[in-house]
This record gives C-alpha cells, structure tokens and sequence, in this order.
C-alpha cells in the first residue's frame, strides 16, 4: 500500500492540475480511484486470509471451468457467497468471503467426498467473487437435470400392460430408446416385486436380471454396444461420475410417482467387460410387514413376544445377507413404537425411513461410527435402541453395557445359525461373565419362497430326502412344546408353475426361524472356550426348534416346499 496513492492524493493531484490550467479527465480520474478502492480491498481481503490461516486468491481474471463453477449451483453460491474456481479432478478449490464458516467447510466438505478430490477453502474478495459470478452467465442453459426416474402413473400402466411375462420385458425394450430402457426395467421390476434389478455388462451382450422372492432371474439381454449409452444413464440419474469406470461407487435416486417416492440403492464395480450394476428398490412396503405377519409359529411368538416386552437386555437377529434381519427388527421396533417410548437407530445406512423413530446414520468420514454413535445415543436417555449391526469389540462392549444399564438393545450380526452368535461375541473378545446377563434372546432366520397357492400341487419326496426329513422333524425337543408330526404320514406340496407366479411355482416368501432364549442353565456354561456345537445341544435341551424343523413345519401346512426349505436352511 506505501508505493500506491491515497484517493486523497489523487484529489489533489487533480485539483492542483485544474488551477495550472492542465487538461483532466474525470473518466480517467474515476477510474483511478476504483482502482484504488479495488486494490485496498484486495489487500482487506489478503489480510483477512492471513488472520484466518487460511489461503488468499484473486479471482480477476482467473480461468474459471463451466465444469469447476457448476459443482455449486448459482443460488447455492450466492446465498453462501461462494464459488468453485478450480476442479482438476484430484483438486478441489473454493473461494469464499467466510471461508471459515461452517455452511463452506460442509459444502467443502461434501463436494470432496463426492468428487474425491483434495480440497480447500481461500479468501477472496467481494469484487473477487462478483467477477468470478459472472462466469455462471457463460454455462449453456441445460435442462434441469431430476436425480431420479420421473414415472407418471400413465407411463407406469402402459410399460406394465406390455410386459405381462418377463418374455414381453425383451420385445419391449429392443426397440426403445435409452431413456424408456431404464423406465421400462424399473416398471417391469416393481410390477414383478422384484427387491433388485442387476445390470451387467458381459462380452457379447448385457444381461438384465431381476431378484424375485430372493432368486434371481433372467430377464431380457441387450447389445453389447448400447453398453455406454446405459451405464451413463445410469450414473446420470444415480448422482455417479460418468467417467469413472475402475473403481466401485455408490449412489441413489428416486422413482417419482403420484402413488408415492421409492428410493433406489446403486453400487457399481469395474467387471471385465465393464461394470456390474445392482440396483437395490427400497419400498415401504418392505418394512410394513406386522410382527404377526413374520411367519412365527404361535408357541414361537409368545416366546419372543415375551422377549421384547422386557426393560432391558439385549436381542440380536443373526443370519446372511437378504435373509429378512431388517424387516424383523423393523416390525419389532414398531410394534414397540409408542408415544411415550423413546427410540433411537443407528444405521447403516438408513434405508427406510418410520415415523416416531429418531434415526441416525453412521458416517465413518466423520468418525461416527457404530461405537461412537452409540456412545451419543446413550446421552439422548432412550427406552429403545437398534444397532445396524455389531462388527467388532467396541461396538459390542458399548451394546452389552447399553443392555446393563436399563436399555433394551437391538441388533445384528453375521453368523449362520442362532447358537454361533455366542461364540462370534467371544471371538471379538467380549467377557462372557458380561455377555451372559446382557443376552436376553438370540434369533436365527431365513427367508424361504411360498408356494404359490393357484398352482399348488402335491409333492413327491424321494425316499433319501424323506428319511433326512424324518430324522429333522424326530428331533424336535420335547421341551419346545412342538407336536412331533406323524412321520409315518408326511404330505408336501410344490407349486406346478402358472402366469400368476410367473411359471416359479412360488409367490411371496416368509420367515423361518430358530429362537434361543438364554437361560440359567446357558448362562452357567459360559466360557470363553464353548463352541457352536455345544450352544446348539444345550439351546435344543431347553427347547430350541431349529430352522431346519421350523421350515419343514412349514412345508407341512403347506406354505413352502421341502426344496426351499433344504436350498436355504440346509439340514441345521
């Protein structure tokens, strides 16, 4: 500033020409002047950035990007005045009149973690910014862009009349554009309730492939070369970048409708011949299943009802992934849902939202992880928590001492059968003397097709399989209350395949399960060397009825067949 006029030497610098006679210019003097004023509030600015420790850019005359500026749309921008001047790919910058503000340290923030870049805020000035603004006027003017499938319901009952079979879901798309593709594959997968659709690109074509009742089916190709052109449709509306393909990304949208929102859930990942695509459709529907309408036998659900109506204490759903944890767990906790009952989640993420529960998701970028997270929640005085799931020592100390002080904790967590969630918790080195008060209940399950009651026929059993089934069915505990059925008289039922389940056989699916209440006698054998095995024989002593026989029970009143039950549950 030393070596530039004042503006009040320029005053006298000009008066003293106009009394000598010597010709002004009042243009070139205003101009001066700004400059000046200009210069005085950069150098503001400069020494603003160096107060704030943060970055300093003058922004006149700086190459700004249309692919740098529109990472912040215009009213964003000016409400926060703000704006993305550099975005290289790897580097993110954003100039800022309050770059340490906490709404530009959350944009910056967000824009990293979408874009992963490495970013920054810097100062600038006002004049810095207005001329940086000015670069908005210099993007094409797109069509607003909806980050999601807009389907009317007319569009909705003309793609769903033509695809009465999954045949008819080929004949229709060969000849349509891009655009209808995807509206037509969505269309078709909520006509079938289909829980996801998968999209992948192989050598010589794309296969599209919907999940029905938990299996997946084939059910239209496309050509290889329209590959391109369905990805970045994809991407487009799922809020994924388009140029890259060698590293798995997760995104989101939402089908619109007038009947009601319906989000999707899309992962991708690099595949040899492109990219794999599996489009996860979250509906309500989903989740607003009544506890009754799970599948419990009616000794089962007096059981578990008893379970969950106390105050305190742990249970833990266990089974694989799709096996119908997050639908238990959500039937359970509204059925407790009550005004006056406080109920906190965390999850992971949340992918359905219920009115009356205080839902929280986990953000390990943020450090809010399961642990953390439940460690928070503990401060917020709830009656009920719900855990995504335990994966490690930390979570699962923080949960068993949650269920010890007055709480009533839900959970999950990965194992095959109820009796080796106790062994996994020992793994990940909780103490048993801890675990074996906390415990109130542990509940296996799977989900097994139903069979489809318009094509329901008798089923023929061959005599190997009949005396597998004997030998499950002879095994049920008398303490469990179960009627051994009559094994010399054994009737099954299959579905023969008809248009209403699509030639399946089956329509729907439901809930087997295995419940181990902990007890005294359990509690007693607690040790940090007790296996699988021995939970299982000690859980059976006291009355555990095991997947295996709780599907085969099924099978008998006819709701599933012996083949689903034995595809998912095995023999256990």
């Amino acid at each position: 500033m030393s070596d530039l006029p004042s503006i009040a030497d320029l005053i006298k610098k000009t008066s003293a020409n106009t009394a000598i006679g010597l010709p002004t210019s009042s243009t070139k003097l205003e101009d001066k002047m700004l400059e000046v004023r200009l210069q005085e509030k950069e150098d503001q600015a400069k020494a603003k950035a160096q107060s704030l420790g943060v970055p300093y850019v003058n922004l006149k005359g700086f190459p700004i990007s249309p692919e740098a500026i529109s990472l912040v749309p215009l009213e964003q921008a000016q409400e926060l005045k703000t704006v993305c001047f550099l975005h290289t790919g790897p580097e993110l910058r954003l100039g800022a009149l309050e770059p340490k503000d906490e709404k530009i340290q959350e944009l910056l923030f967000q824009l990293t973690e979408r874009y992963k870049a490495n970013g920054e805020a810097y100062q600038v000035s006002q004049e810095s910014l207005r001329l940086a603004m000015k670069t908005y006027e210099t993007l094409p003017k797109f069509k607003l862009i909806i980050k999601g499938v807009k389907i009317t319901d007319t569009e909705l009952d003309k793609f769903q009349s033509a695809v009465a079979t999954f045949a008819d879901i080929q004949k229709t798309i060969q000849s349509a554009s891009i655009t209808d593709v995807m509206t037509i594959i969505i269309a078709a997968a909520l006509k079938f309730n289909s829980s996801d659709i998968h999209i992948e690109a192989e050598e010589e074509k794309i296969t599209i492939r919907f999940r029905l009742d938990g299996v997946l089916q084939d059910v239209a190709n496309l050509p290889h070369e329209s590959w391109k052109k369905i990805i970045a449709r994809i991407k487009l509306i799922s809020g994924l970048k388009i140029n890259v393909t060698e590293r798995p990304q997760d995104g989101r949208f939402t089908i619109f409708m007038k009947t009601g929102d319906t989000d999707v859930r899309v992962s991708t990942i690099p595949t040899n011949w492109g990219e794999s695509v599996v489009m996860r459709i979250l509906k309500a529907s989903t989740i607003n299943v009544p506890f009754s309408d799970l599948g419990w036998r009616p000794l089962l659900e007096k059981k578990i009802l008893k379970e969950i109506e106390k105050p305190h204490g742990m249970i833990i759903t266990t089974g694989p992934t799709g096996s119908g944890k997050t639908t238990t767990l959500y039937a359970v906790l509204k059925k407790l849902n009550q005004p006056d009952v406080k109920i906190i989640t965390l999850e992971d993420p949340i992918e359905y939202k219920v009115e009356g529960l205080n839902q929280s998701q986990v953000d390990a970028s943020k450090n809010y992880t399961f642990a953390g997270g439940l460690r928070s929640i503990l401060r917020q005085d709830p009656d009920i928590i719900m855990v995504g799931e335990i994966r490690d020592l930390e979570t699962a100390e923080t949960a068993i001492n949650a269920a010890l002080t007055g709480h009533l904790l839900f959970s999950t967590i990965h194992t095959n059968s109820a009796a080796g969630a106790l062994p996994r918790f020992l793994s990940m080195g909780v103490k048993p003397f801890l675990l074996a008060p906390a415990l109130n209940a542990i509940i296996g399950q799977r989900l097994v097709r139903k069979v489809c009651q318009q094509c329901k026929t008798d089923d023929v059993i061959e005599p190997e399989r009949l005396e597998e089934i004997k030998k499950i069915l002879g095994g049920i505990s008398p303490a469990s209350g179960e009627t051994v059925p009559d094994l010399n008289n054994l009737k099954f039922y299959k579905g023969a395949g008809c248009e209403v389940c699509n030639k399946t056989g089956f329509k729907g699916r439901v809930g087997i399960y295995e419940v181990f209440l902990m007890d005294d006698v359990i509690r007693a054998a607690m040790s940090e060397n007790i296996s699988e095995y021995d939970v299982q024989k000690l859980a059976i002593e006291q009355g555990l009825v095991t997947m295996a026989q709780d599907g085969l029970l099924k099978a008998l009143d006819g709701m599933t067949s012996v083949d689903e039950v034995f595809r998912t549950a095995g023999g256990i």
